[in-house]
């Protein structure tokens, strides 16, 4: 389970937010709903581990991440979380299938080449796995960025406007590529979004307010 309390983030000089208690179930999918600025990716990059809370706690099982720091954060991320960004973000410099073997490295474990590959496979871009990330296509990307999210089996993956770019086939399409391989790990999902196309299609919500 993924629960927060009395959770509230300030930029220096900037803006304070406060975000209301949610507690996800593992394996249940929800959606991050609110307007440009009431801080929804602030509150992903939160759960995530990629920003540190002011006051309150972030406990995911059993493990409170706001008392994480430095390395042990990081493998508890890469072990625990998968997160699809905006941007892929991939090394450029490696291959499809060395920068899954990456997100394995980090995370702790040793590379898997046959799970890279199975994965790659299921969401049919296995044939590009000893390609460039530069050499593919938008879509291509985006499905390699839900793989390697998936690489480590984690238990809650995080995606930040994972449609907001895309045309309603392909919106579709990526929702239900996330939601199949989010149950195909027992993972819980969390989309973070402004794209209105979605909030009919999940019963879990959280909304924030600007």
């Amino acid at each position: 389970m993924l629960t927060t309390h009395q959770l509230q983030f300030a930029y220096p000089g900037g803006n304070t937010f406060r975000f209301p208690d949610i507690a996800c179930d593992r394996g249940s999918h929800w959606l991050l709903l609110g307007q440009s600025g009431s801080g929804k990716t602030t509150f992903l990059h939160l759960l995530g581990g990629l920003l540190s809370p002011a006051t309150g706690s972030i406990l995911l099982e059993k493990t409170d991440m706001a008392r994480l720091s430095g390395p042990a954060l990081d493998r508890f991320r890469g072990q625990h979380i998968g997160i699809i960004f905006q941007r892929s973000h991939f090394v450029s410099a490696l291959t499809v299938g060395e920068n899954l073997a990456l997100a394995q490295h980090l995370a702790g474990f040793p590379a898997d080449y046959g799970r890279i590959g199975k994965l790659l496979d299921r969401l049919n871009v296995g044939q590009k796995i000893d390609r460039k990330p530069d050499r593919l296509s938008v879509g291509e990307q985006q499905r390699v960025a839900i793989a390697r999210a998936l690489v480590n089996s984690p238990e809650v993956i995080l995606a930040d406007e994972p449609t907001s770019a895309l045309d309603d086939e392909n919106c579709e399409q990526v929702l239900r590529l996330l939601e199949e391989q989010a149950k195909a790990v027992k993972a819980t999902l969390l989309i973070v979004t402004h794209d209105s196309r979605l909030k009919d299609k999940f019963a879990n919500q959280i909304r924030l307010q600007s």
